[in-house]
Protein backbone atom coordinates (compact mmCIF):
# COMPACT_ATOMS: atom_id res chain seq x y z
CA UNK A 1 0.00 0.00 0.00
CA UNK A 2 1.23 3.38 -1.28
CA UNK A 3 0.89 6.29 1.59
CA UNK A 4 0.24 9.78 0.33
CA UNK A 5 2.72 11.97 0.93
CA UNK A 6 1.96 15.95 2.41
CA UNK A 7 2.52 17.43 -0.76
CA UNK A 8 0.71 14.99 -2.77
CA UNK A 9 -2.58 16.46 -3.53
CA UNK A 10 -1.04 19.87 -4.30
CA UNK A 11 1.31 18.05 -7.33
CA UNK A 12 -1.66 16.49 -8.72
CA UNK A 13 -3.44 19.50 -9.07
CA UNK A 14 -0.01 21.04 -10.23
CA UNK A 15 -0.12 18.66 -13.19
CA UNK A 16 -3.84 19.10 -13.66
CA UNK A 17 -3.29 23.07 -14.28
CA UNK A 18 -1.07 22.37 -17.32
CA UNK A 19 -4.61 21.01 -19.19
CA UNK A 20 -7.18 22.42 -17.48
CA UNK A 21 -9.23 24.82 -19.81
CA UNK A 22 -12.00 25.67 -16.60
CA UNK A 23 -8.66 27.63 -14.73
CA UNK A 24 -8.95 30.20 -17.46
CA UNK A 25 -12.74 30.11 -17.78
CA UNK A 26 -12.78 30.63 -14.17
CA UNK A 27 -9.86 33.07 -14.34
CA UNK A 28 -11.28 35.45 -16.73
CA UNK A 29 -15.15 35.46 -16.24
CA UNK A 30 -16.17 37.58 -12.89
CA UNK A 31 -19.28 35.15 -11.66
CA UNK A 32 -20.71 37.24 -8.80
CA UNK A 33 -22.26 39.43 -11.98
CA UNK A 34 -24.77 36.32 -12.14
CA UNK A 35 -25.61 36.24 -8.38
CA UNK A 36 -28.17 39.15 -8.39
CA UNK A 37 -29.93 37.23 -10.74
CA UNK A 38 -30.06 34.10 -9.49
CA UNK A 39 -30.55 35.02 -5.83
CA UNK A 40 -34.20 36.77 -7.24
CA UNK A 41 -35.22 32.98 -8.70
CA UNK A 42 -34.12 31.25 -5.61
CA UNK A 43 -33.29 33.52 -2.38
CA UNK A 44 -30.83 32.75 0.06
CA UNK A 45 -31.58 31.04 3.46
CA UNK A 46 -31.03 34.03 6.56
CA UNK A 47 -28.25 32.81 8.39
CA UNK A 48 -30.39 31.91 11.58
CA UNK A 49 -32.02 28.75 9.74
CA UNK A 50 -32.39 25.34 11.13
CA UNK A 51 -31.69 22.66 9.40
CA UNK A 52 -29.40 21.72 5.84
CA UNK A 53 -28.83 24.84 3.65
CA UNK A 54 -29.31 24.44 0.20
CA UNK A 55 -26.24 24.55 -2.71
CA UNK A 56 -25.03 28.16 -3.12
CA UNK A 57 -26.93 29.27 -6.55
CA UNK A 58 -23.70 30.45 -8.22
CA UNK A 59 -22.73 26.64 -7.38
CA UNK A 60 -25.44 25.39 -9.01
CA UNK A 61 -25.31 27.62 -11.88
CA UNK A 62 -21.57 26.83 -13.30
CA UNK A 63 -22.65 23.18 -12.70
CA UNK A 64 -25.13 24.17 -15.27
CA UNK A 65 -22.83 25.77 -17.64
CA UNK A 66 -20.55 22.30 -17.10
CA UNK A 67 -23.15 20.52 -18.44
CA UNK A 68 -23.18 22.78 -21.29
CA UNK A 69 -19.63 22.78 -22.06
CA UNK A 70 -19.52 18.90 -22.43
CA UNK A 71 -22.98 17.93 -23.84
CA UNK A 72 -23.74 16.06 -20.26
CA UNK A 73 -26.69 14.63 -18.88
CA UNK A 74 -27.95 15.31 -15.05
CA UNK A 75 -26.95 11.83 -14.31
CA UNK A 76 -23.90 12.47 -16.30
CA UNK A 77 -23.22 15.63 -14.59
CA UNK A 78 -23.62 14.56 -10.95
CA UNK A 79 -21.23 11.47 -11.79
CA UNK A 80 -18.52 14.04 -13.33
CA UNK A 81 -18.37 16.23 -10.43
CA UNK A 82 -17.85 13.40 -8.03
CA UNK A 83 -15.18 11.96 -10.08
CA UNK A 84 -13.22 14.76 -11.51
CA UNK A 85 -10.82 16.90 -8.92
CA UNK A 86 -11.16 19.63 -12.38
CA UNK A 87 -14.85 19.69 -12.04
CA UNK A 88 -14.90 19.97 -8.41
CA UNK A 89 -11.97 22.91 -8.07
CA UNK A 90 -14.08 24.52 -10.72
CA UNK A 91 -17.32 25.07 -8.55
CA UNK A 92 -15.48 25.39 -5.40
CA UNK A 93 -15.98 22.19 -4.14
CA UNK A 94 -13.32 20.32 -2.38
CA UNK A 95 -12.50 16.59 -2.60
CA UNK A 96 -14.56 15.56 0.61
CA UNK A 97 -16.93 18.19 0.22
CA UNK A 98 -20.79 16.66 -0.50
CA UNK A 99 -22.39 17.03 -4.16
CA UNK A 100 -25.53 17.91 -5.58
CA UNK A 101 -27.08 15.08 -7.28
CA UNK A 102 -29.26 15.30 -10.57
CA UNK A 103 -32.73 16.23 -9.22
CA UNK A 104 -31.42 18.94 -7.50
CA UNK A 105 -29.58 20.31 -11.03
CA UNK A 106 -33.23 19.20 -11.68
CA UNK A 107 -34.89 21.76 -9.56
CA UNK A 108 -32.98 24.10 -9.86
CA UNK A 109 -32.98 24.23 -13.70
CA UNK A 110 -36.52 24.15 -13.50
CA UNK A 111 -36.81 26.85 -11.29
CA UNK A 112 -34.54 28.79 -13.41
CA UNK A 113 -37.37 27.79 -16.45
CA UNK A 114 -40.17 29.03 -14.39
CA UNK A 115 -38.87 32.24 -14.11
CA UNK A 116 -37.64 33.02 -17.23
CA UNK A 117 -34.45 34.13 -16.42
CA UNK A 118 -31.99 33.03 -19.22
CA UNK A 119 -32.15 36.02 -21.06
CA UNK A 120 -31.35 38.01 -18.25
CA UNK A 121 -28.28 36.17 -17.41
CA UNK A 122 -27.54 36.39 -21.25
CA UNK A 123 -27.89 40.39 -20.51
CA UNK A 124 -25.90 40.08 -17.60
CA UNK A 125 -22.74 38.65 -19.23
CA UNK A 126 -23.64 41.40 -22.15
CA UNK A 127 -23.35 44.16 -20.24
CA UNK A 128 -19.58 42.51 -18.43
CA UNK A 129 -18.38 42.21 -21.96
CA UNK A 130 -19.46 45.77 -22.83
CA UNK A 131 -17.42 47.06 -19.41
CA UNK A 132 -14.85 45.03 -20.26
CA UNK A 133 -14.30 46.95 -23.45
CA UNK A 134 -15.58 43.99 -26.07
CA UNK A 135 -18.31 46.11 -27.62
CA UNK A 136 -20.23 45.47 -30.45
CA UNK A 137 -18.28 46.72 -33.64
CA UNK A 138 -18.02 46.60 -37.62
CA UNK A 139 -21.10 45.78 -38.28
CA UNK A 140 -23.53 42.89 -36.98
CA UNK A 141 -24.30 39.46 -38.85
CA UNK A 142 -27.70 37.73 -38.62
CA UNK A 143 -28.37 33.96 -39.05
CA UNK A 144 -30.34 31.16 -37.50
CA UNK A 145 -29.94 27.45 -37.23
CA UNK A 146 -32.42 24.44 -36.18
CA UNK A 147 -32.62 23.22 -32.78
CA UNK A 148 -33.77 19.45 -33.50
CA UNK A 149 -35.65 18.04 -30.63
CA UNK A 150 -37.28 14.64 -29.92
CA UNK A 151 -39.62 13.57 -32.97
CA UNK A 152 -43.06 13.08 -32.14
CA UNK A 153 -45.18 10.40 -33.29
CA UNK A 154 -49.00 11.87 -34.17
CA UNK A 155 -51.34 11.29 -36.47
CA UNK A 156 -52.56 13.17 -39.21
CA UNK A 157 -55.66 14.39 -37.22
CA UNK A 158 -52.90 15.28 -34.17
CA UNK A 159 -50.68 17.15 -35.91
CA UNK A 160 -53.51 19.31 -37.49
CA UNK A 161 -54.79 20.35 -34.13
CA UNK A 162 -51.38 21.36 -32.78
CA UNK A 163 -50.70 23.23 -36.18
CA UNK A 164 -54.08 25.34 -34.67
CA UNK A 165 -52.59 25.89 -31.55
CA UNK A 166 -55.26 23.26 -29.78
CA UNK A 167 -54.32 20.11 -27.31
CA UNK A 168 -55.47 16.62 -29.17
CA UNK A 169 -58.36 15.07 -27.58
CA UNK A 170 -56.83 12.27 -27.34
CA UNK A 171 -54.10 13.51 -25.62
CA UNK A 172 -56.07 15.54 -23.45
CA UNK A 173 -57.68 12.54 -22.04
CA UNK A 174 -54.66 11.09 -21.11
CA UNK A 175 -52.42 13.59 -18.77
CA UNK A 176 -49.49 10.87 -19.10
CA UNK A 177 -49.17 10.99 -22.68
CA UNK A 178 -49.81 14.65 -22.65
CA UNK A 179 -46.83 15.19 -20.46
CA UNK A 180 -44.50 13.77 -23.10
CA UNK A 181 -46.47 15.79 -26.01
CA UNK A 182 -44.73 18.80 -27.44
CA UNK A 183 -46.81 21.00 -28.69
CA UNK A 184 -44.51 23.71 -29.52
CA UNK A 185 -42.00 22.26 -31.38
CA UNK A 186 -43.11 22.14 -35.75
CA UNK A 187 -42.05 20.71 -38.48
CA UNK A 188 -40.30 22.28 -41.64
CA UNK A 189 -38.01 21.85 -44.65
CA UNK A 190 -35.00 23.59 -45.84
CA UNK A 191 -33.25 22.02 -49.13
CA UNK A 192 -34.76 18.63 -48.93
CA UNK A 193 -33.72 18.20 -45.64
CA UNK A 194 -36.82 17.24 -42.90
CA UNK A 195 -36.43 19.29 -39.36
CA UNK A 196 -38.26 19.04 -36.36
CA UNK A 197 -38.28 21.56 -32.94
CA UNK A 198 -36.89 25.16 -33.12
CA UNK A 199 -34.64 27.51 -34.41
CA UNK A 200 -32.17 29.74 -32.79
CA UNK A 201 -32.22 33.31 -34.29
CA UNK A 202 -28.67 34.93 -34.01
CA UNK A 203 -26.93 38.54 -34.14
CA UNK A 204 -23.43 37.93 -33.52
CA UNK A 205 -21.12 41.60 -33.94
CA UNK A 206 -18.43 41.38 -36.81
CA UNK A 207 -14.90 42.19 -34.81
CA UNK A 208 -15.59 39.88 -32.15
CA UNK A 209 -18.00 37.02 -33.31
CA UNK A 210 -19.69 37.46 -30.21
CA UNK A 211 -23.42 36.58 -29.94
CA UNK A 212 -24.93 40.13 -28.81
CA UNK A 213 -29.01 39.07 -29.63
CA UNK A 214 -30.92 35.96 -30.34
CA UNK A 215 -34.41 34.53 -30.00
CA UNK A 216 -35.70 31.09 -30.13
CA UNK A 217 -38.55 29.84 -32.16
CA UNK A 218 -40.40 27.24 -33.62
CA UNK A 219 -38.83 25.53 -36.57
CA UNK A 220 -41.45 26.33 -38.82
CA UNK A 221 -40.99 30.23 -38.19
CA UNK A 222 -39.20 31.76 -41.43
CA UNK A 223 -35.34 34.13 -40.48
CA UNK A 224 -36.54 36.72 -42.06
CA UNK A 225 -39.74 37.20 -39.63
CA UNK A 226 -37.06 37.96 -36.63
CA UNK A 227 -34.40 40.09 -38.48
CA UNK A 228 -35.72 43.19 -36.51
CA UNK A 229 -36.40 41.95 -33.04
CA UNK A 230 -32.43 40.59 -32.98
CA UNK A 231 -30.57 43.54 -34.12
CA UNK A 232 -28.77 46.01 -31.52
CA UNK A 233 -29.33 49.72 -31.03
CA UNK A 234 -25.15 49.85 -30.10
CA UNK A 235 -23.40 48.66 -33.02
CA UNK A 236 -22.31 50.14 -36.29
CA UNK A 237 -25.53 50.08 -38.68
CA UNK A 238 -24.60 47.33 -41.41
CA UNK A 239 -26.34 44.50 -41.22
CA UNK A 240 -25.49 41.20 -43.14
CA UNK A 241 -27.56 38.20 -44.36
CA UNK A 242 -28.42 35.72 -46.44
CA UNK A 243 -31.04 35.97 -48.77
CA UNK A 244 -33.31 34.51 -47.02
CA UNK A 245 -33.55 37.72 -45.04
CA UNK A 246 -34.16 39.34 -48.44
CA UNK A 247 -37.57 40.96 -48.51
CA UNK A 248 -38.99 44.81 -49.48
CA UNK A 249 -40.48 44.94 -45.94
CA UNK A 250 -37.29 43.98 -44.28
CA UNK A 251 -35.17 46.78 -46.79
CA UNK A 252 -37.61 49.32 -46.03
CA UNK A 253 -37.54 49.05 -42.08
CA UNK A 254 -33.85 48.64 -42.09
CA UNK A 255 -34.23 51.93 -43.85
CA UNK A 256 -36.16 53.73 -41.56
CA UNK A 257 -34.56 52.40 -38.79
CA UNK A 258 -31.32 53.88 -40.13
CA UNK A 259 -29.53 50.95 -40.97
CA UNK A 260 -27.22 50.00 -44.12
CA UNK A 261 -28.56 46.80 -45.29
CA UNK A 262 -25.65 44.21 -46.54
CA UNK A 263 -28.37 41.61 -47.36
CA UNK A 264 -27.91 39.26 -49.99
CA UNK A 265 -29.46 39.96 -52.94
CA UNK A 266 -31.91 36.94 -54.12
CA UNK A 267 -33.12 35.56 -57.73
CA UNK A 268 -36.49 34.80 -58.62
CA UNK A 269 -38.61 33.41 -60.96
CA UNK A 270 -37.86 34.34 -64.47
CA UNK A 271 -35.19 36.75 -63.15
CA UNK A 272 -32.10 35.58 -62.35
CA UNK A 273 -29.13 37.28 -60.54
CA UNK A 274 -27.39 39.51 -62.61
CA UNK A 275 -23.11 39.25 -62.70
CA UNK A 276 -22.99 41.92 -60.80
CA UNK A 277 -25.25 41.05 -58.43
CA UNK A 278 -23.76 37.67 -57.98
CA UNK A 279 -20.16 39.87 -57.38
CA UNK A 280 -21.52 41.74 -54.77
CA UNK A 281 -23.13 39.02 -53.43
CA UNK A 282 -19.42 37.29 -53.02
CA UNK A 283 -18.00 40.10 -51.39
CA UNK A 284 -20.76 40.08 -48.70
CA UNK A 285 -20.48 36.44 -48.17
CA UNK A 286 -16.89 37.10 -47.11
CA UNK A 287 -18.09 39.09 -43.91
CA UNK A 288 -21.44 37.38 -43.31
CA UNK A 289 -19.57 33.24 -43.38
CA UNK A 290 -18.60 35.07 -39.80
CA UNK A 291 -21.58 33.85 -38.29
CA UNK A 292 -21.24 29.93 -39.52
CA UNK A 293 -17.63 30.64 -37.35
CA UNK A 294 -19.78 30.77 -33.92
CA UNK A 295 -22.97 27.91 -35.71
CA UNK A 296 -20.03 25.25 -36.13
CA UNK A 297 -17.87 26.17 -32.44
CA UNK A 298 -21.25 25.36 -31.11
CA UNK A 299 -21.45 22.06 -33.19
CA UNK A 300 -17.75 20.66 -32.65
CA UNK A 301 -17.29 22.14 -29.04
CA UNK A 302 -20.86 21.62 -27.53
CA UNK A 303 -22.10 18.95 -29.41
CA UNK A 304 -24.37 21.13 -31.70
CA UNK A 305 -27.74 22.86 -31.25
CA UNK A 306 -30.51 20.11 -30.03
CA UNK A 307 -32.76 19.59 -27.28
CA UNK A 308 -33.97 16.87 -25.02
CA UNK A 309 -36.43 18.59 -23.00
CA UNK A 310 -40.19 19.06 -24.11
CA UNK A 311 -42.01 22.58 -24.44
CA UNK A 312 -40.69 25.85 -25.69
CA UNK A 313 -39.83 27.16 -22.45
CA UNK A 314 -37.34 24.74 -21.99
CA UNK A 315 -35.97 24.73 -25.13
CA UNK A 316 -35.64 28.29 -24.94
CA UNK A 317 -33.73 27.99 -21.60
CA UNK A 318 -31.67 25.47 -23.19
CA UNK A 319 -30.81 27.42 -26.16
CA UNK A 320 -30.53 30.57 -24.13
CA UNK A 321 -27.71 28.74 -22.45
CA UNK A 322 -25.84 27.71 -24.86
CA UNK A 323 -25.60 30.81 -26.30
CA UNK A 324 -24.37 31.99 -22.70
CA UNK A 325 -21.70 28.80 -22.69
CA UNK A 326 -20.34 30.24 -26.63
CA UNK A 327 -19.95 33.63 -24.92
CA UNK A 328 -18.48 33.01 -22.16
CA UNK A 329 -15.95 30.55 -24.20
CA UNK A 330 -15.14 33.12 -26.62
CA UNK A 331 -14.58 35.52 -24.32
CA UNK A 332 -11.82 33.12 -22.53
CA UNK A 333 -10.02 32.76 -25.78
CA UNK A 334 -10.20 36.75 -26.79
CA UNK A 335 -9.10 37.29 -24.05
CA UNK A 336 -6.05 34.75 -24.35
CA UNK A 337 -5.25 36.56 -27.92
CA UNK A 338 -5.13 40.06 -26.53
CA UNK A 339 -2.61 38.54 -23.73
CA UNK A 340 -0.44 36.93 -26.44
CA UNK A 341 -0.36 39.91 -28.96
CA UNK A 342 0.63 42.26 -25.50
CA UNK A 343 3.69 39.97 -24.73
Amino acid sequence: MVHPGFFDLDDRFKKLNERDALLELDRFVNWELFRPTLDAVRRPLPANHPGRRPYDNLLMFKGLVLQHLYNLSDEDLEFQIRDRFTFMRFLGLQPEATTPDRNTFWDFRELLVKADVSKSLFVDFELHLQERGYCARKGQIVDASFVEAPRQRNSREENEAIRKGEVPPTVAENPACLRQKDLDARWTKKNEETHYGYKNHVCIDNEHKLIREYEVTSAEVHDGQVLLEILTENDSRQVWADSAYRSEENELMLTVCGYQSRIHERAYRDKPLTTQQKARNQVKSRVRARVEHVFGSMTNEQDGLHVRVIGILRATAKVGLTNLVYNLRRFVSLNRIAASAAR
